[in-house]
């Protein structure tokens, strides 16, 4: 592969000029086994490069044990972007936003009570050069001066938008130097970040989704001469519960494109193609009110969630074809989807009974955070036995995020951090009665401040103005469903259960688990967790990649949380609902 240089004008590569025509593709909200299916698609488009983030938080899951396996096998992505011909720019962090659970920061760091993010905070930047130390070794012969793919690497992510401690960043850069890394360095921020966020000496990308000619003048005001890069060209945008699925106009977006393009300057879509927040891997905003991104990452992107050419695909392919070459090979059509009857649910087990099964408890005078548990993501249930009888009052100090009330194994109520509710009434009938609270991370913060967001219950349980104490903690990161013990069940059940059914396939494909009537909770297909669902919406259904099926017997399980379908089936289908769209 080719190098990549930065002189006054614009970039070189090899000494030619060069345009980075770049779109994002994240390689882990795509299943490995379509990772090259994905990028060949990209270079159809006309695309040259691919960029991806890389998130600290799965390849780093605990101190002391680092992964670069399976799902997150980045070699193997760069190997195959390299086979496509395509070149990459990389962003490690630390900090990525990307929707993504704690903005890629581990929630491990928040188990040190004073610790401050994103800063030259001792033990932050520690655990950061530990970091890119790991991922950095092997990734060296993937850098364009050993012969790699990767052309740049970027600083930290919208720095601006957060502080302005160039000592920060500076710290960062030099680790990444330290660490090998010889090609190019750059920034992105908002233009109106950019003094905040940008680092002498190494090259300002801007953001943004519109205004090309505007917004680039604003980042040349800012750096007089160089690459005039966006970064982030936001061509779609985000879903969050309860909200509406938000699309894009291909004409107006490729109009906006053509603009961008006409300027000479070089962009990178953000997404070309976003894929899926599977598991528990969402993210969250909290601007006074917390709100939780959905499962899908569609993004109303050029390629859609299960990576299939849209509209907007070809508006771009056509725009990019007026200012640079594009492959004369067919873009393949929509591929083939699996459908198949209502599968029904014949097996259950409860959660709260099955719950020792889960994950062990940990006793305490106060209950224990998440990160006191040194738990990612999932829920924890907490119990108590209450001293007294009679009518009560429950108050939580703080919910982190969704906490479902049970009194003895009855439920009592919902208190949900979206909604500002933190205390509810009941009537206990007997003392020592049991009061459970399954508390749900329903995704950290990945922007603005609230990052430091420790999960469960982080503060006092009051019981009538007392504080309660002498809880269990017990930690259900529902990382393996084996050793539940199912059993078939004819009568109705409420939640939070889980239910197992199984459905026959000669033929595997891509499919969509649709979950009209149930309420809330998580679905894996033989064992792989495709993510939440949520009657609120916009989203009603879930993507299954094609590499989850096997030929034979499948197995889908689903936790509810609340009160399953009244026939206890799903659908499989050719299409998704990702919910209606604004007027």
């Amino acid at each position: 592969m080719a190098v990549l240089e930065i002189d006054d004008i614009g970039f070189r590569l090899d000494g030619k000029p060069f345009r980075l025509l770049s779109g994002g593709l994240h390689y882990f909200r795509v299943h490995p086994a379509q990772w090259a299916d994905r990028l060949h698609k990209a270079r159809l488009m006309g695309l040259n490069t691919i960029e991806t983030y890389v998130p600290w938080n799965l390849h780093q899951p605990r101190p002391g044990r680092f992964r670069m396996d399976g799902e997150l096998d980045l070699p193997a992505f760069l190997d195959l972007a390299s086979a496509e011909g395509l070149h990459v720019l990389l962003r490690p962090g630390p900090y990525i936003c990307a929707e993504w659970e704690g903005g890629g920061l581990p929630s491990w760091l928040l188990a040190e009570p004073d610790i401050r993010l994103r800063s030259r905070d001792p033990g932050y930047l520690s655990a950061v050069d530990d970091y890119f130390a790991q991922l950095l070794a092997p990734l060296q012969p993937y850098l364009a001066t050993r012969g790699g793919p990767v052309l740049a690497v970027q600083v930290e992510n919208e720095y601006g938008a957060y502080g302005d401690d160039a000592a920060y960043l500076e710290h960062l850069a030099a680790t990444l130097r330290r660490c090998g890394v010889d090609v190019p360095l750059f920034t992105c921020d908002q233009p109106a970040d950019l003094e905040r966020g940008a680092l002498p000496g190494v090259l300002a990308t801007a953001n943004f989704g519109s205004r090309s000619v505007q917004n680039l003048a604003v980042l040349r005001a800012h750096q007089p001469d160089g690459p005039l890069l966006c970064t982030e060209f936001w061509i779609g945008w985000f879903d969050r519960w309860g909200a509406h699925h938000v699309v894009r106009d291909p004409a107006q977006a490729a109009e906006e494109l053509d603009e961008l393009l006409a300027t000479g300057a070089s962009v990178n879509f953000y997404m070309f193609h976003g894929g899926t927040n599977f598991g528990f891997t969402n993210g969250a905003n909290d601007k006074h009110t917390y709100r939780p991104t959905v499962t899908s990452y569609d993004y109303d992107a050029p390629l859609d969630e299960a990576g299939d050419p849209t509209e907007k695909f070809t508006a771009f392919r056509e725009v990019i074809a007026k200012y640079a070459p594009v492959p004369v090979e067919p873009v393949p059509g929509r591929a083939a989807k699996l459908a198949l009857p209502a599968v029904s649910l014949t097996e259950s087990a409860s959660l709260l009974a099955c719950a020792p099964a889960l994950g062990v408890a940990v006793a305490s005078e106060q209950p224990l955070t998440m990160e006191e548990l040194k738990q990612n993501f999932g829920f924890v249930l907490y119990e108590t036995a209450l001293p007294v009888v009679g009518p009560v009052l429950l108050e939580l100090e703080q919910v982190r995020d969704r906490a479902q009330v049970f009194l003895d194994g009855q439920p009592v109520g919902v208190l949900e951090r979206e909604n500002h509710e933190r205390a509810v009434a009941f009537t206990v009938s007997r003392a020592g009665a049991v009061l459970s609270l399954l508390v749900e991370n329903q995704g950290r913060v990945n922007y603005g401040p609230g990052i430091h967001d420790r999960k469960g219950l982080p503060g006092k349980v009051l019981l009538d103005g007392m504080e309660l104490t002498g809880w269990n903690s017990r930690p259900l990161p529902l990382t393996s469903l084996a050793d539940l013990p199912f059993a078939a069940t004819t009568t109705t059940t409420t939640g939070p259960v889980f239910h197992r059914g199984t459905f026959e396939v000669t033929e595997t494909a891509d499919t969509f688990l649709h979950l009209g009537g149930w309420m809330k909770g998580n679905a894996w297909v033989n064992g792989f967790h495709l993510g939440r669902y949520w009657s609120r919406g916009p989203q009603q259904s879930l993507y299954v990649p094609a590499p989850v099926l096997r030929t034979g017997t499948n197995e889908i399980v689903v936790l509810e949380l609340h009160a399953a379908h009244r026939a206890r089936t799903v659908g499989l289908r050719e299409t998704p609902d990702l919910g209606p769209t604004e007027e």
